[in-house]
């Protein structure tokens, strides 16, 4: 591979193969970071929700402990 491109020009190298490997894997990648990110939002959205009830049981759980001390 080293032998191919050493008689290429500077541009060949890089510009023209990154561009080339960008147009054909773009599709590839871009799904790919979609799915990542998804799943990262996915995520947030899960320990925010679970985060938001334990707090509200929390808070439910102390309230009704001091009005049972009436």
């Amino acid at each position: 591979m080293r032998e191919i491109f050493a008689g290429m020009p500077w541009w060949v190298k890089w510009v023209a193969v990154p561009v080339i490997a960008l147009v054909v894997f773009g599709g590839l990648i871009v799904s790919i970071a979609t799915i990542v990110i998804g799943l990262l939002f996915k995520a947030l959205v899960f320990v925010a929700l679970v985060g938001g009830l334990i707090y509200v049981v929390r808070k439910f759980m102390s309230s009704s402990s001091s009005r049972s001390d009436w």
